[in-house]
């Protein structure tokens, strides 16, 4: 995991509000499954970040979260 990686797509989520894990993946040019660890990496970080599954899924920060 790069640690510069993780806040590209923290800045990515507070700028955009969401994304999903292709997407992201595609934006990195990483798989989406190093997305998903990416993203549990954020969360033992204490940062307040989840993801939905299904067809309007995405993975999201809490709503008011803010650096």
């Amino acid at each position: 995991m790069s640690d510069g990686r993780l806040f590209k797509i923290l800045y990515h989520l507070l700028d955009k509000g969401h994304a999903t894990a292709p997407e992201l993946a595609g934006r990195f040019e990483v798989s989406p499954r190093t997305i998903y660890r990416d993203v549990e990496a954020l969360s033992s970080a204490g940062v307040p970040v989840y993801a939905e599954p299904g067809r309007n899924g995405g993975i999201y920060l809490l709503h008011g979260f803010t650096l």
